[in-house]
């Protein structure tokens, strides 16, 4: 039995439906550089990943130059959006409110995207301060290494195979297997898409849930099946 010791959770696309939101102006951003992707391409392949990751990738696949300037151009775009049209993920606030075990936030946004997001519900105080942002921590590796969830696991003094973590991506699933942590994954984000729930468990999500109300009993069956771990 690994009873947690710790629930981490991913925030875009799992506390928050920010990820829709970001797929939308990523690929209007690179489709008028040159580089036409739709929203839903954008979800499937790069959710999980941060704006420059996903900029270098596009243009060592494509040899076609994006322009650094993408990067604020997206900074202000997401902000104004944000602040409009953010909401979090349906049944989410009441779910944090009832899990008794420490938790914490590990994402690849910055801390003050993370702060903004999460201010616009009771998340930000059901959180704070254990609000971890990738590129700030550790050794500042975005996922998918497994920085941010060994940091994690490391203010509370949990191990890591006792340290269930909530992700969307298979880049994040890839970060917290690589931490020695165990995953739930999770497609009830507004940018899911086909074929979702098969690409969580095959990069190593031991299950796969589209609603958050199911948790806390996902936890404890968990908790009670060892895996191996």
């Amino acid at each position: 039995m690994s009873k947690p010791q710790l629930i981490l959770f991913d925030c875009d696309g799992v506390l928050v439906d920010s990820e829709y939101i970001a797929a939308q102006v990523e690929s209007e951003l690179l489709t008028d550089a040159g580089y036409p992707i739709s929203p839903e391409e954008i979800a499937e392949r790069f959710a999980g990943l941060t704006w420059p990751s996903i900029l270098m990738e596009i243009e060592r696949e494509s040899s076609i130059p994006i322009s650094a300037s993408l990067i604020e151009k997206s900074r202000k775009i997401m902000k104004e959006r944000i602040t409009k049209e953010l909401l979090t993920v349906d049944g989410i606030e009441d779910v944090v409110s009832q899990l008794q075990y420490p938790k914490a936030i590990c994402s690849n946004s910055n801390s003050d995207s993370l702060e903004l997001m999460l201010k616009r519900s009771t998340l930000y105080d059901a959180f704070a301060p254990h609000i971890y942002a990738s590129r700030e921590v550790g050794n500042k590796e975005p996922k998918p290494a497994p920085n941010v969830y060994t940091y994690a696991a490391q203010q509370f003094n949990a191990e890591p195979k006792q340290c269930f973590v909530i992700e969307d991506s298979s880049h994040g699933i890839h970060a917290a297997r690589a931490a020695g942590m165990r995953v739930i994954g999770f497609t009830g984000g507004a940018h899911t898409y086909p074929g979702h729930a098969d690409k969580l468990t095959e990069a190593g999500a031991e299950t796969v849930i589209n609603r958050h109300r199911d948790l806390p009993a996902v936890i404890e069956a968990m908790a009670e099946w060892d895996e191996g771990f």
